[in-house]
């Protein structure tokens, strides 16, 4: 492959860039092992791997907890699913724009934001994302630790009031064996990162297929139990009292796109991984949108198939598992929940913070630290809350957070594609001084318009007059974020 050469670069005929000599930056306050440009040649994820990669983080159970969710809340299963092939549309161009410097530089998320905030500022947009990821990773972290509970419950009897309960904040009265297998489940998370992102590929190639098929035989299950299709879509109508469709609507939308507004930022995390721009393009359009909408669909009709079945909605896999009497199905369904949450869980929160947390300490931060971190703030946020009931989850937690990350979304995309036009200086990502230095590491403009699109955004949540802005919150964000950076930094700035 021809390739053109320059001082520090080599620009290679497909577009992808590389240093020439990384290990002249190795001094660098910015540069580590986990955070240099990948090299072309260990650039090796093709399509099935961006797809797997996809496939195995939207079988998840909180894409089956927000189907149910928003049935829960009002919405008919047709509306419901609409509702989430529409948001995860929109959610996949922010994604594939975000991927384009990973593959063209083989630079992660915290350093492609030093282009638009400094090369201290990065910091800013990459913690905002970290603390959220940790977030994501707590939930996970507890639902494969009721699993795991829900298991050894069927497993061993008297397991649950084995060690007695815990009264948590005067509230609720969670069984200590519960906080065991939330804590061994805990520590498979923290293994799995020790292990390297090698592990990680294996691991989302194999959960991909296998969760794919065990919840599609759940499905049947449930179709047959229930009598037919008919029966099923038709038992809807007792789940359509109260608000409207389009009362609902925009929030569930604006969740819907905050449930992936993460991964719309951080992408560079694993497409610096890529062969190329095409093959990781075609693998996230082919499998995100269409993998979430099926398993939501499958969450939707598994859950509408429990009122007939049971006689009351189970929205809860996990609870919906453990209601069978056979012990072999309870282990099948646990394994496969446990398999579902820990691809979702290394792919979509820990590789991400753990850069990020590198990014702000590269000399005393390095991958498995930042993981380490990852897991324990997460622990720390408390995500049994946050899981409380689809009110908190839905219009708290994904509504909460993405307004701020559409904020960071605008700023990037603005700054990559209009300012930029998609060239970068790659040596001056890794350098103080260099072309991102800007003020003293801060590049003003970029901090300005992601608090102004934060603020607008979150007015909404603290002055009931401006309710409808936390209803578009992500895209009030992104709005607002996009246009004052265009307006304040239209030219890269000169040193």
């Amino acid at each position: 492959m021809a390739a053109e050469q320059s001082d520090a670069t080599v620009r290679h005929e497909d577009g992808r860039v590389e240093l020439r000599d990384p290990e002249a930056l190795a001094s660098s306050p910015l540069y580590s092992e986990d955070l240099a440009p990948v090299a072309v040649a260990n650039r090796t994820w093709n399509t099935w791997d961006y797809a797997a990669l996809w496939i195995s983080m939207a079988h998840c159970i909180p894409t089956y907890t927000m189907a149910s969710g928003l049935v829960d809340k009002g919405m008919a299963w047709w509306q419901a699913l609409l509702t989430i092939a529409l948001g995860n549309i929109i959610v996949l161009a922010p994604i594939l724009l975000n991927s384009h410097p990973g593959t063209k530089y083989g630079i992660p998320f915290p350093v492609f934001a030093r282009a638009a905030y400094g090369t201290i500022g990065a910091n800013l947009p990459a913690l905002m994302r970290a603390v959220i990821a940790c977030g994501w990773f707590g939930i996970n972290a507890w639902i494969g630790g009721a699993a795991l509970q829900t298991f050894a419950t069927k497993l061993v009897p008297g397991w649950h009031d084995l060690l007695g309960t815990m009264t948590l904040a005067g509230q609720k009265d969670f069984a200590i064996t519960q906080w065991l297998s939330f804590a061994i489940f805990w520590g498979l998370n923290i293994l799995i990162i020790y292990r390297g992102m090698e592990l990680v590929r294996r691991l989302e190639r194999f959960a991909a297929p296998f969760v794919l098929i065990m919840t599609a035989i759940l499905v049947v299950w449930a179709i047959s139990a229930a009598g037919g299709l008919g029966k099923i879509f038709s038992s809807g109508a007792h789940m359509q009292e109260g608000a409207s469709f389009f009362s609902l609507f925009i929030p569930a939308l604006t969740a819907t796109i905050g449930f992936w507004s993460t991964l719309s930022l951080n992408m560079p995390d694993f497409t610096r991984y890529g062969r190329s721009q095409r093959e990781q393009a075609i693998g996230q359009i082919v499998a995100l949108p269409s993998t979430m909408t099926v398993f939501a669909a499958m969450g939707i009709i598994i859950t509408s198939a429990t009122y007939i079945i049971y006689g009351k909605t189970v929205s809860d896999p996990i609870k919906l598992g453990g209601m069978f009497d056979n012990d072999l199905v309870v282990a099948i369904v646990m394994f496969t929940v446990v398999v579902a949450t820990l691809a979702v869980n290394i792919a979509a929160n820990v590789v991400s913070p753990a850069n990020d947390f590198a990014n702000a300490f590269p000399r005393v931060i390095d991958f498995k630290r930042g993981g380490l971190i990852t897991g324990v703030v997460g622990v720390l946020m408390m995500p049994w809350e946050l899981l409380a009931d689809a009110e908190t989850y839905i219009d708290y937690w994904l509504l909460g957070y993405s307004g701020s990350l559409g904020s960071v979304a605008g700023v990037l995309i603005v700054d990559y594609w209009v300012v930029r036009k998609t060239e970068l200086d790659l040596k001056s990502l890794y350098i103080r001084q260099g072309a991102y230095e800007y003020s003293g590491g801060w590049h003003m403009p970029a901090v300005i318009a992601t608090l102004a699109g934060c603020a607008v955004s979150l007015a909404g949540f603290f002055w009931p007059p401006l309710r409808f802005l936390r209803d578009w919150a992500w895209f009030v964000g992104f709005g607002v974020s996009a246009g004052v950076y265009y307006a304040m930094a239209r030219r890269p700035p000169s040193r």
